[in-house]
């Protein structure tokens, strides 16, 4: 009688062993499969022009502009005080004024000495004649003069030097500007935005100019269409990654440079099959998955994942899109095994990317049949 309860807990244990598991598959189609490169980056303005004070500088009488302004190329941004450089200019004034009597009173001499030439030494004649070349000299010399202070005079207004966003202003009434000191303003020329990322390095490749990327930025539930304008033209040595620039329309409040962002850039399609990630298993020899094969017996399958998307992993090799791919709980099967394909319980479509998956049983781990 001891041996019943025995026996019979061998007996059910035999039973057990001989039914296959039950597994769960997946039969991806192989398509064309949009291909996207992510990256993070800052928004900032395309153009950053720095303004500062051309000149013999001076105190900021005025400040006109605000951040987030647009303005006009020629537009006043600043004023500073003028009364030094007035000065030089009515003085330069005064000076040419009085040279060019002189050179008038000269002129007028030495054209009395030629209608008399008779009546005049050689060396006074001469003397007239140099005299009055010379006085027109000095006049133009003042002339000269003139210019550079009416010109030091108009550069004691600060202008924009194109249109463009005022992005930052440091200019304050009282402070004292001279060249060479910090920028009063910093404009964004034409008012161009764009978002600067980095891009690992083998990623870059599969970026061109005037790919359409979305942008998305915290806290703006909208993302932002822009296009790649620009691709660096080195790789970092010490990150390996490259720069990417994206345009973006400056008209939006919210692209403020110096803000944090995320972009999508649609890349070229790729020819292959999206796994789930469950479906996807490495070992020393590499990353592979499981296949039910005709025979429901298990093969296993080289597999080369070029990519992850939010439904799955990006397939481009070892598979053929018709095949029955174990979707979970592969690392519990051996090759060679037996095992049962669970009914077909959902038909769901594919994530949009590789056509449809056809997926058979719960989305449990592949489990033993009771």
């Amino acid at each position: 009688m001891t041996r019943a309860p025995a026996a019979a807990a061998t007996e059910a244990k035999d039973k057990d062993g001989a039914v296959p598991p039950l597994v769960t598959v997946v039969v991806p189609s192989r398509g064309n499969v949009a291909s996207t490169v992510s990256l993070t980056g800052l928004i900032s303005a395309q153009n950053d022009m720095p303004i500062g004070v051309e000149g013999d500088g001076g105190r900021v009488s005025a400040v006109l502009v605000e951040p987030g302004d647009r303005v006009h190329r020629g537009q006043v941004l600043a004023r500073l005080n003028p009364l030094t450089a007035q000065s030089q200019v009515d003085s330069a004034q005064a000076a040419l004024e009085e040279l060019k009597a002189a050179a008038a009173s000269s002129q007028a001499e030495y054209a009395r000495a030629e209608k008399a030439r008779d009546s005049f030494s050689v060396e006074e004649f001469e003397r007239r004649r140099t005299t009055a070349l010379t006085a027109e000299a000095k006049a133009k010399a003042s002339e000269a003069q003139l210019a550079q202070a009416r010109t030091l005079w108009q550069r004691t207004t600060v202008v924009a030097p194109s249109d463009g966003i005022v992005l930052t202003r440091a200019a304050e009434v009282g402070q004292i500007a001279m060249p060479g000191s910090a920028p009063l303003f910093r404009l964004a020329r034409d008012g161009a935005i764009e978002m600067r990322g980095e891009v690992a390095e083998q990623d870059m490749p599969r970026i061109k100019v005037g790919q359409a990327a979305m942008v998305r930025l915290d806290g703006v539930p909208q993302p932002f269409a822009g296009k790649v304008w620009q691709i660096g033209a080195i790789i970092d040595g010490v990150t390996r990654q490259g720069t990417v620039r994206i345009a973006l329309p400056s008209a939006d409040q919210n692209l403020r440079p110096g803000a944090f962002a995320r972009a999508d850039i649609q890349a070229d399609a790729t020819v292959g099959v999206i796994l789930p990630q469950t479906a996807v298993l490495s070992d020393e020899k590499g990353t592979y998955a499981l296949i039910v094969g005709a025979n429901d017996k298990v093969e296993r399958r080289a597999i080369n994942v070029v990519g992850a998307r939010a439904s799955g992993l990006l397939v481009d090799s070892g598979l053929n899109g018709n095949e029955r791919v174990v979707a979970v709980a592969g690392a519990f099967l051996r090759t060679g095994e037996q095992v049962k394909v669970a009914p077909i319980a959902v038909a769901a479509g594919g994530s949009g990317d590789s056509g449809k998956n056809v997926v058979a049983g719960s989305a449990g781990a592949a489990s033993s049949a009771p």
